[in-house]
């Protein structure tokens, strides 16, 4: 049995749930979200929890499994708290700010690269050199995070660029440094 798969979901107060066959709607403080799931899947809601069962234990089944429940929780969480994604700008002259909703970043190119936010997801900037975003929905929330980091990743020699706020990023000597002789 999935270790995961198999434990219940609990439905906080101020969230509603409904179920109707493998449509998923979830309403709370912060929004509202809706997902279809595979209808092999069973959905079912017991009180203040959410089941998961699988109809065999084919391979494709146990995977579905444990992913139906954890995209289900990440619904539930993402309407009651929310979900972020930090990213640090490094490099001499990269700065973020707002202009309206938008985020215009300066990258070292000629022209400033702007960002629109799509529906259900806010920029924050606390610092010019920092990024936070904001949504509900936990996948757009980190799609939005990678394309801003896409902007312009983070190149290994002297580590600027846009990167996650906890990520490491490998550093490679230079070749002048590299053949032995300065």
């Amino acid at each position: 049995m999935s270790r995961i798969g198999s434990m219940p979901i609990l439905i906080p107060d101020g969230v509603s749930v409904d179920i109707k066959e493998n449509l998923v709607a979830v309403k709370g403080p912060l929004g509202s979200l809706r997902r279809t799931f595979a209808p092999s899947m069973k959905i079912a809601s017991e009180g203040k929890e959410i089941a998961v069962s699988r109809p065999s234990d084919s391979k494709i089944h146990r995977s579905l499994h444990g992913l139906t429940r954890t995209l289900i929780a990440n619904m539930i969480e993402g309407v009651t708290s929310g979900f972020y994604k930090n990213l640090e700008i490094v490099g001499t002259g990269y700065r973020a700010q707002l202009k309206e909703n938008a985020l215009v970043m300066q990258l070292g190119f000629s022209h400033p690269v702007v960002i629109e936010p799509p529906d259900g997801i806010s920029f924050e900037v606390p610092a010019p050199n920092r990024i936070t975003v904001k949504g509900i929905d936990k996948e757009l929330v980190g799609q939005v995070a990678a394309t801003i980091r896409a902007k312009r990743k983070p190149e290994p020699y002297k580590g600027k660029g846009i990167r996650y706020e906890d990520e490491h990023v490998r550093r490679k000597v230079g070749k002048a440094f590299a053949s032995g002789s300065a």
